[in-house]
């Protein structure tokens, strides 16, 4: 008789070693090695006699239909947007986000439509009872009889349901508390995490059934479970945000049906997730004007442009040779890098002060984009001078102070006009007859971070 073999897999990362480890070689954490029990040979050998023997036939790539017309929409813009149009059939989408975010409220706010124009909808919940999933659904003023609730956290279970009710969009909420029958460790481990994730694929592929996922995140901003998880799924996106702002942000990180980084932004009210039209005008509604370290700067995730406010303060340090560096919804390493530039290229003397940038409205942004706005709101405050608040800026600078070129400027400057702004600096290799007969915002180039400096200041 065949015997299992056992083996060890990282709680991290899902590496794998014949015996256990203190410290995991690939990821290099420590204790993270859990025992599972590896199938026998005859096991893998009765599996392999179980796969259907037919074959696909194969076809032109021309005759394949598309699936655009058949999207289900889910009602809320920015969602659909961030989705490339909406749920495609057969489509695992998985729902990342720190606890208390509000995912489960966001996924329930776009069931409830889909539910309302006629599909049926099998939410099956391994965290909350069917109390508490109604009292939400209360709150949300989202009750629909079409959307059926099942407190289960066996995956076999949740296929056997499927058979019964034959819904048209499942929900599971959450992918680490449900578990296989066919494995022996703990729900929420690696191995549990990825076999079940793997039936959920096969279920919904073979049957054309838009799955939507809810996962945990850890400690470090990544998706709980194996890496594999997020290549089994279609579509990954991270609901992020901080928790003391009313905003939230929608970003697509995986997307094989549509674009990616795309985004869509909420604002967190007690009825809920309310989706915001234009993000411009709300980063921006609160800010003050003739003041120093405030600067706009033009931004863009996916192909979406919208204006922040970045705000810097500048102070003499209160530590002797250990001055303070903080960074708020902008990359901390890049936020240093701009400070030595400054001090090396500028001879601005920051090394003995405390630096705090923060990005207004609790938003996060790291395309290189930001580089001038962030350097321009770090000389204001530093030099103690106001910019004028009718002046956007946008370009990356080089470790030269150079300033370089940055991706679709144009949807970048009508989105500064379209919000009233007069003028905007930009890089000089961005110069080009379109531009300089764009009439309701003068662009300003410029090549170096000295000379964008000393036009602004």
């Amino acid at each position: 008789m065949a015997k299992s073999a056992t083996q060890f897999v990282c709680q991290s990362c899902g590496h794998r070693v014949p015996k256990w480890l203190g410290k995991c070689p690939a990821c290099e954490d420590w204790n993270s090695f859990a025992e599972e029990r590896a199938p026998s040979s005859s096991s893998r050998q009765n599996s392999r006699r179980r796969v259907p023997t037919e074959s696909v036939a194969a076809q032109p790539v021309t005759d394949i239909t598309g699936i655009e017309a058949r999207r289900l929409e889910t009602g809320i813009g920015e969602l659909d947007r961030v989705l490339g149009g909406g749920l495609v059939p057969g489509s695992l989408v998985l729902v990342g986000g720190d606890p208390g975010i509000g995912k489960s409220t966001l996924v329930w706010q776009a069931v409830w439509p889909i539910a309302q124009a006629g599909k049926n909808v099998l939410y099956v919940s391994g965290e909350e009872s069917p109390e508490q999933i109604k009292l939400r659904a209360e709150r949300l003023g989202c009750l629909s009889e079409r959307i059926l609730v099942c407190p289960e956290i066996c995956v076999e279970e949740v296929l056997n349901s499927l058979d019964r009710l034959q819904p048209d969009l499942l929900v599971m909420d959450s992918i680490q508390t449900f578990f296989t029958q066919d494995l022996q460790s703990a729900p929420g481990s690696i191995g549990q995490v990825r076999e079940v994730a793997f039936k959920i694929f096969q279920e919904c592929k073979s049957r054309g059934l838009p799955v939507l996922l809810i996962g945990h995140i850890t400690k470090e901003g990544a998706l709980a479970g194996p890496k594999s998880l997020e290549h089994i799924v279609d579509t990954v996106l991270y609901f992020e945000g901080e928790r003391h702002h009313a905003y939230r942000v929608l970003r697509s990180i995986k997307n094989r049906f549509g674009a990616t980084p795309e985004i869509g932004v909420f604002e967190m009210i007690h009825e809920g997730l309310r989706p915001v039209d234009n993000p411009s005008e709300i980063f921006l509604d609160e800010r003050p004007e003739d003041t120093t370290g405030s600067v706009i700067v033009a931004t863009l995730e996916g192909s979406r442009p919208f204006l922040v406010e970045v705000q810097a303060l500048v102070s003499a340090s209160s530590s002797v040779g250990m001055p303070r560096r903080v960074a708020t919804g902008i990359d901390y390493n890049r936020m240093t890098l701009l400070a030595a530039i400054m001090e090396k290229r500028l001879e601005m003397s920051l090394q003995g002060e405390d630096i705090f940038v923060n990005l207004a409205g609790g938003i996060k942004v790291t395309e290189p984009a930001m580089d001038l706005g962030v350097a321009t709101a770090i000389a204001s405050s530093f030099q103690n001078r106001a910019i004028d608040p009718k002046t956007v800026m946008i370009g990356e600078v080089g470790l030269t102070g150079e300033i370089r070129s940055v991706p679709q400027l144009e949807p970048r400057l009508a989105e500064a006009a379209k919000l009233g702004f007069q003028r905007c600096v930009v890089p000089q290799s961005a110069q080009s007859s379109r531009l300089a007969r764009r009439a309701e915002i003068e662009p300003v180039f410029v090549k170096s971070l000295a000379e964008a400096l000393e036009i602004v200041l």
